[in-house]
């Protein structure tokens, strides 16, 4: 692509741009109109009024993202927030993986990596899929038609992130109730402030009840770090908040989304419920990972020193917004991108992000998607929307889209 990039003011897009109700799966027509151009990088107009860069290519969003001249430290002037609330409140927050830079990024990210790795989430494969059966179990032994959300999507990461870090399931209304608002796009700081710090005394005191009394889980693992002197207190907690809310709220909106797009898919649902090849299986994951792109507002930096990009310069100072999305749906990247082909090789995508600060998550995200999809269409090879497409109400407002109920019957 040849960057084309227009920063008279009257040009400039305000995002996030809606998306086509007729098409809520993909990225907003104005922002494929822009790619479809050949534009690469170009400015937008946030909530604030400031016009940071935002990167629509999948080549952009691998070089830029990736450079060391760009930082994640949301503490500096001008970075381009994703909300008032979250602007507002950055200072109440201690520094973490997510929003530092260089070793200690690196020194922080690597206490968590080894709870998280493909290995470990490969073990508890058979659970994640014992959880499911049971939950599908219930499904078909309740009312029809059913809320996928509640039956199937929320439960089963809550329930997986809850046994992995050591949290109480029965805990999970509180958890999932301020995680909601800690997401909402348009909520207020003194609602973001008290979600945030509700989570943050629950977290903190399980820590507390783990450094007493550790177990064989991630919340013990951060007690230990504080035990050793490697962690603050604020700073395990903060990172218990963000895996626990990451945990369960991108899933389930992942295994709703991606049960819808299947079911608006029949062709690709019949291949997949047909198919006993691990291979098509994992294809379907990260076409599926590819298409719905649910961090769909993430990924947020700002520059630290000047970065030119095919002729443009991404100035100190300026703010930078990874159009995860829009990358998605590269046509230099995938080909025919606003087709569903759960046989494609998708697995440069960027739904986990890019560079340095990719989603540590990933790895039991795709498992928890591999078991999940597959199993609901052969145990329930009949299954369908209970409503019209067009009366699904999609997450537009969210950090994390998603869909608020999945009406399902069989």
């Amino acid at each position: 692509m040849t960057a084309t990039v227009s920063n008279s003011p009257g040009k400039i897009l305000d995002y996030p741009t809606p998306r086509d109700p007729a098409a809520p799966f993909m990225p907003s027509p104005e922002l494929r109109a822009l790619q479809n151009a050949g534009v690469e990088i170009t400015r937008v107009r946030i909530w604030d009024g400031s016009t940071p860069w935002i990167l629509l290519s999948h080549a952009a969003q691998r070089t830029i993202m990736s450079d060391p001249r760009v930082s994640a430290n949301d503490h500096l002037p001008n970075f381009p927030f994703m909300n008032r609330a979250i602007a507002e409140t950055i200072h109440d927050r201690p520094k973490t993986i997510f929003d530092t830079d260089g070793e200690e990024h690196s020194r922080l990210r690597r206490m968590m990596t080894n709870s998280f790795t493909r290995h470990r989430m490969e073990k508890i494969r058979p659970k994640i899929q014992q959880t499911t059966d049971d939950l599908i179990d219930k499904m078909l032994a309740g009312p029809k038609p059913t809320d996928l959300v509640q039956a199937l999507s929320l439960p089963l990461p809550s329930l997986m992130i809850c046994d992995l870090l050591g949290v109480p399931y029965e805990d999970h209304d509180f958890f999932e109730k301020h995680s909601r608002v800690a997401n909402a796009r348009d909520q207020s700081p003194d609602d973001n402030r008290a979600a945030t710090q509700a989570l943050g005394e629950y977290i903190g005191k399980l820590i507390q009840e783990k450094m007493d009394n550790p177990e064989e889980d991630v919340v013990s693992d951060l007690g230990q770090r504080v035990k050793d002197g490697d962690l603050e207190m604020a700073d395990a907690v903060q990172l218990g908040v963000i895996l626990l809310i990451a945990g369960h709220e991108t899933s389930a909106n992942m295994i709703s989304l991606g049960t819808a797009l299947l079911l608006d898919n029949p062709d690709q649902m019949k291949l997949l419920r047909e198919t006993d090849d691990p291979k098509i299986v994992a294809s379907t994951v990260e076409e599926l990972l590819r298409y719905l792109t649910i961090p769909h507002l993430l990924q947020r930096r700002i520059a630290l020193e000047d970065i030119e990009f095919n002729g443009e310069v991404i100035r100190a100072g300026e703010g930078i917004v990874s159009s995860l999305p829009a990358a998605n749906f590269d046509p230099e990247a995938f080909p025919n991108p606003t087709k569903v082909d759960i046989t494609r090789d998708a697995r440069h995508h960027h739904a986990f992000g890019w560079g340095p600060h990719q989603c540590i998550g990933q790895q039991l995200a795709r498992i928890e998607l591999q078991v999940v999809y597959p199993t609901l269409l052969r145990r329930i090879p009949t299954l369908k929307f209970a409503v019209p497409f067009s009366e699904l109400r999609f997450k537009h407002d969210s950090l994390a889209y998603g869909i608020e109920e999945l009406p399902v019957t069989w």
